[in-house]
């Protein structure tokens, strides 16, 4: 392994903005005429996916002194140089396609920028631990001279060029793993400030979008405050940055040590004066999931992550925690903040409870298994995934659901899920140690007292459902299911397509699934009248469960006939309500609950 040289270099420049490419240039001096490893990773942490970053590489050399200097691919992701001479910098520049609108890779064209390090930098194998300079580049040309820089990379103080907060110059990382874990967003984005914890904040907006600046702020202060209180009062980091991409039509994020990016729909930012809506709700809801990653898996980590490998997939089946925790504390967060009332908590958890129990794989797959095989299904989904898979995200909600009602329900109120979150933190987060594979039932005992090495047994390692019914009782909070229409019977998801109605997935158990239907099925008719996008739910009302029916499909080219007998509708929602003649002590506990 050749030796170590000072620093890795890397210049960013967008080279077209019409056509999506980044330029790239990394400079390193080798020690020795050891040839220089270089690679990319294939996926970036909180999105469990080989994605394969270095197929956007469109072209790339290598010189020294001037001098062309071989530059051969070994695999997929990996280059091998030539021998170098010592001494002397090692000019590798290359060019990166940037057309993928999401959280997760990179976006370029004359109206913004955008990346993460995963794609954008290359690794120079044992030069990890180096620092890692940085210079993001103004665009050329006056579009751009509006143009401003988003990213909680530190800037490079003292050294020649370093940037100023917001502005184009150099960055420095102390290593390559914190260098891949600051996103970069550039141009011309509405700022949004505020502090909490004594932390100062800011989202950068980016899209057409009019939103009311203020409300956003002052809601998402209240829930980063609750959050930053809620594992002792002091952040984990200098300054915190949400990074949003505001579309028509969109939905995501992905955390970062010290910032996350995230995709919204413009719709779902606030209005002014307007009453709180489900959009609006659910952005908060996403800001919640990603600010709380801040401590639950960028610093409580599973053993498996630490370091990341991202060269290779790292296995573990504890996302049910990392990501499952998370989602249950990421609307618990919004209650407890205050910015919504318990019973629209109610509402939302009563969605969730739904969204899983309609699920068929959850009786297939346990939340161990889905975590582990996230890599090969969760992220690759498919027309017979609500068949074949249960997502940790919302299961392993309900399951923290439980371990809370249940702990908070032996303890009489004394001891909750917020013991087990404070004593991750301070225990495991802390002392620098990871959570291992069989761990959870011990930190649970050692935080709470309380043995739930049965309910874990259940609710993780088997497809047993969380007893919710039951374990809400205590809290004075009572479930009730509600079947849909007719048409939740046939056990189909479909969307609207061309004028007709297509069959996206044919769910296990339903009525079009028996008759021998299948997903990408296209309805034309039934019982002789014309299906469209829309109507499926009208033509069925003049029916009962019973019923027989004829169902006419194109699938492919090829027109068929399907004998189908309805069945009776499934449980499509459920309802949460609180009971308010309770006892003072159960409503002592529902409050501890609620108001944390």
């Amino acid at each position: 392994m050749p030796r170590q040289s000072a620093a890795v270099h890397y210049t960013v420049e967008i080279l077209s903005a019409p056509a999506h490419l980044f330029r790239v240039t990394l400079s390193v001096t080798p020690g020795s005429t050891e040839p220089l490893a270089l690679n990319l990773p294939v996926w970036i942490p909180g999105s469990y996916m080989v994605r394969e970053f270095a197929k956007n590489i469109v072209e790339i050399s290598a010189t020294q002194g001037g001098r062309s200097l071989a530059l051969r691919k070994q695999d997929k992701q990996r280059w091998l140089t030539a021998r170098p001479k010592a001494g002397e910098a090692v000019r590798i520049e290359y060019t990166v396609y940037a057309w993928d609108l999401s959280v997760r890779c990179a976006h370029l064209d004359q109206t913004h920028a955008f990346f993460n390090g995963t794609q954008m930098f290359l690794q120079v194998e044992g030069q990890e631990a180096l620092p890692h300079f940085v210079d993001i580049r103004r665009p050329r040309g006056a579009g751009f001279s509006a143009w401003k820089v988003a990213t909680t990379l530190p800037t490079a103080r003292g050294a020649k060029g370093a940037a100023k907060r917001g502005e184009f110059g150099l960055y420095r990382a102390p290593d390559y793993d914190t260098l891949v874990d600051h996103p970069v967003e550039m141009g011309t984005y509405q700022s949004v400030t505020f502090k909490a914890g004594g932390v100062p904040h800011e989202m950068a907006v980016t899209g057409r979008a009019r939103f009311d600046a203020k409300r956003l702020a002052d809601d998402l202060s209240r829930i980063c405050q609750w959050q930053i209180d809620f594992f002792g009062g002091e952040a984990p980091f200098q300054r915190y940055l949400f990074l949003t991409m505001a579309v028509g039509d969109g939905y995501g994020g992905l955390e970062h040590r010290d910032s996350t990016a995230l995709l919204c729909s413009r719709n779902d930012l606030p209005v002014k004066d307007a009453a709180m809506g489900d959009a609006y709700r659910g952005f908060l809801g996403l800001c919640s999931h990603e600010y709380f990653h801040s401590w639950n898996v960028k610093r409580i980590q599973p053993a498996a992550f630490r370091p990341y490998r991202l060269n290779e997939e790292s296995y573990t089946r504890l996302l049910w925690v990392f990501e499952g925790f998370t989602s249950y504390y990421d609307d618990i967060a919004l209650v407890r903040s205050g910015v919504i009332a318990p019973a629209e908590y109610l509402t939302l958890l009563a969605k969730t409870i739904a969204m899983v129990e309609r699920g068929a794989g959850r009786k297939k797959q346990t939340v161990a298994e889905s975590s582990f095989d996230t890599w090969i299904k969760y992220y690759r989904q498919d027309e017979n995934s609500p068949n074949a898979i249960v997502s940790y995200y919302t299961k392993g909600s309900l399951i923290a659901a439980g371990l809370d009602l249940t702990i908070r329900a032996e303890t009489r109120g004394r001891r909750s899920l917020d013991d087990v979150m404070r004593h991750l933190w301070n225990d495991y987060a802390q002392a620098g140690r990871g959570v291992e594979e069989d761990e959870m039932p011990a930190i649970i005992e050692a935080a709470t007292g309380v043995d739930v090495r049965r309910q874990l047994a259940l609710w993780v390692d088997s497809s047993l459902d969380v007893p919710l019914d039951a374990l809400l009782k205590p809290f004075g909070v009572s479930l009730a299911r509600r079947t849909g229409l007719l048409s939740s019977g046939l056990g189909v998801k479909t969307r609207a397509e061309g004028g007709g109605l297509k069959l996206t997935h044919v769910l296990d158990g339903g009525a079009a699934q028996a008759a021998g239907l299948s997903a990408g099925d296209e309805l034309v008719a039934l019982d002789g009248l014309r299906v469209t996008g829309n109507n499926l739910d009208v033509l069925l009302t003049r029916y009962q469960a019973g019923d027989d029916i004829e169902l006419t499909a194109f699938r492919r080219d090829e027109l068929m006939s399907f004998a189908v007998k309805l069945m009776a509708p499934r449980v499509e929602s459920c309802e949460l309500r609180m009971d308010d003649k309770v006892l003072a002590a159960t409503r002592r506990l529902r409050d501890g609950w609620l108001a944390g």
